[in-house]
C-alpha cells in the first residue's frame, strides 16, 4: 500500500486467520491519525472478554475508538473528517447486526452497495476487516444460509469497490488485487 495517497482496502479471510492482526499492522504503518471503528456489540461476557482483548492489543498507536454497529457508511463519512486512517473490524458483524434489525436482503444490499460507493470518496485511507464464511459446509439452517449468501454477496461488492484486496490464510496474508 503507498503510504501518501488515500485508498480503500479489504482484508478477509476466516476465523482465527491472521486478518485482523494483519489490517491493524497495515494502517499502524501508514503516517496520520488513526481510529478503529469496531462494529460490534457487548451483548454478552465472551464478547466483552473479545472486545476487550482487541481495546489491549492496539495500544497507543490509536487516537480514537468509535462504535457503530448499524450506521457505518454516515459513522464513516464523519470520522474521515478527523481522521487519516480508518480500520474497521468488521463487515460480518456488521451485516449480522443489520440481520438483527430485521432489514430485508433488499436493504442490507442497499447498505452494501451505499458503503462501496462511499469508499473511495473518502479523504481518508479505509480499511476493511471481513470474514469469510462461504468456503465451508453449507449452514443446516435457513438463517446461516442467509447470513453466508449476504456475506458472500457483501464480500464481492466490497473486493470491487477497494483498490486493494487481501485474503489471510494460516496468518498469510495474500494480495489479491
Amino acid at each position: 500500500m503507498t503510504k501518501d495517497t488515500t485508498t480503500s482496502v479489504l482484508v478477509g479471510g476466516g476465523a482465527r486467520s491472521g486478518k485482523s492482526s494483519f489490517a491493524q499492522k497495515m494502517a499502524e504503518e501508514l503516517p496520520g491519525r488513526r481510529v478503529y471503528l469496531a462494529t460490534a456489540q457487548a451483548l454478552d461476557r465472551e464478547m466483552e472478554q473479545r472486545i476487550a482483548k482487541h481495546q489491549a492489543d492496539r495500544g497507543s498507536a490509536w487516537h480514537a475508538t468509535l462504535e457503530e454497529p448499524l450506521n457505518l457508511t454516515d459513522c464513516l463519512q464523519q470520522a474521515s473528517t478527523d481522521f487519516d486512517i480508518i480500520l474497521v473490524d468488521c463487515i460480518t458483524l456488521w451485516l449480522s447486526n443489520l440481520m438483527g434489525r430485521n432489514d430485508s436482503d433488499q436493504q442490507i444490499l442497499e447498505e452494501i452497495d451505499k458503503l462501496a460507493a462511499s469508499l473511495n470518496r473518502l479523504p481518508a485511507t479505509v480499511i476493511l476487516v471481513s470474514n469469510e464464511v462461504g468456503l465451508g459446509l453449507v449452514p443446516e439452517h435457513p438463517l446461516g444460509r442467509r447470513f453466508r449468501d449476504l456475506a458472500g454477496l457483501a464480500n464481492q461488492r466490497l473486493a470491487q469497490a477497494c483498490r486493494e484486496v487481501y485474503f489471510t490464510v494460516w496468518g498469510l496474508p495474500q494480495k489479491l488485487k
